[in-house]
């Protein structure tokens, strides 16, 4: 099948067309800055991408969308075809994810306009995450509040962690059921996962993604009681938002969210980038330290994402933290600039180390295709 996979951002578009049989990117592409100049909405970003894509294929044609929904919500546990009532679901679901929700509906019922007929999907980040056991996702707030609100942990970069862990499990010769792991997914937004016979069982993200691990502009984990305090000293909810998602994080303690940046004033003396790293490094390894113990001893500790699989000094500050579990780095193969899935652990290590590729577009795709003849045998 040809699948076109959507990720509808607030202000970009990216897409790829995939052949779910061959595995080809046929087409690729990116719709930026949404919102201004030539492309004031979604719509006109759709008309764009349907541009592109026939531009590129020529005559083949579409044969269903998947779209990258961040927030499902409890009601959400596997990708769904969607129709108007699973799109109003998404919508009502914005307030978990207003950022991400609001554009995942508007990217749809863009597709509906420019491809009529044509089977949509939605693939939700937070699915892999409704193994989680009720000890890990319920928070020690009154039960009220859980089942109004819904205020619970969920977890994110699911489609990543699902198509990681499978190719890890393939990589050290086991079945998934049999994978019992950490995948630390490491980009501008970062989590770490605990997997037990392939199943998520905990994560460090939680009622969104602001919890968890120091990003690019997110604190992540920070005491509650800050927010207290700072509303008291005359801060609106729309500045506290602002604070933690796009204010704090390493561009906060260092002064640039992007790794590369911080890495390079690091080496050059800057000791506001050198103690950014060193805290973003700590909080990982306590986590891969905590999961590792929740998973009852961790096979494998799994490496992925832009920063996860290109940034290998990162990689090593993380690793030395975690001498205690008999973790052995090979640091040539950790420079390795190879493209592939790697070890990069030595023989002696006590708990594998590896550097696993993502590719959640092939992952949508692959779901999507799944789902769609899933339907047809209906």
């Amino acid at each position: 099948m040809l699948i076109l996979v959507v990720n509808s951002g607030s202000s970009s578009l990216k897409y790829q067309v995939r052949d779910t049989d061959t595995r080809e990117v046929l087409a690729k592409g990116l719709i930026a800055r949404i919102g201004e100049g030539d492309v004031p909405d979604h719509h006109t970003a759709m008309l764009l991408l349907s541009e592109q894509v026939r531009d590129a294929m020529g005559d083949k044609r579409i044969d269903a969308v998947g779209h990258r929904v961040v927030h499902g919500g409890e009601r959400f546990s596997q990708p769904v075809l969607v129709d108007n009532e699973i799109t109003r679901a998404i919508e009502r679901l914005s307030p978990l994810a207003p950022l991400h929700n609001p554009a995942s509906a508007m990217g749809i019922r863009a597709v509906a306009e420019q491809y009529p007929g044509v089977p949509q999907v939605a693939v939700f980040d937070t699915a892999f995450h409704r193994t989680l056991p009720e000890r890990a996702w319920r928070y020690a707030i009154p039960q009220t509040l859980y089942r109004r609100y819904g205020i619970r942990r969920y977890g994110f970069h699911g489609t990543s962690c699902a198509y990681v862990s499978e190719i890890a499990a393939g990589f050290l010769g086991i079945p998934v059921d049999r994978f019992d792991g950490i995948v630390a997914h490491l980009g501008n937004g970062a989590s770490v996962t605990a997997l037990k016979e392939g199943r998520s069982i905990d994560t460090s993200m939680g009622f969104t993604p602001l919890a968890g691990l120091v990003m690019g502009t997110r604190s992540g984990d920070i005491d509650p009681s800050v927010l207290v305090f700072l509303e008291r000293e005359g801060y609106t909810a729309e500045e506290l938002d602002d604070l933690l998602n796009r204010e704090s994080g390493l561009l906060a303690l260092g002064g640039a969210a992007d790794m590369r940046e911080l890495t390079a004033e690091a080496d050059g003396g800057n000791g506001q980038a050198e103690l950014a790293l060193e805290i973003s490094a700590y909080r990982l390894a306590k986590y891969i330290g905590a999961y590792h113990v929740a998973v009852d001893g961790a096979k494998a500790i799994v490496f992925t994402a832009g920063i996860g699989e290109n940034d290998d000094p990162y990689r090593a500050r993380v690793l030395k933290h975690l001498g205690a579990l008999g973790v052995r780095l090979d640091e040539e193969a950790n420079a390795s600039p190879s493209k592939d899935t790697r070890r990069i652990s030595t023989a002696d290590s006590a708990i594998e180390v590896l550097v696993v590729p993502t590719d959640e577009e092939e992952a949508i795709a692959e779901a999507t295709a799944e789902t769609v003849l899933a339907a047809g045998r209906e």
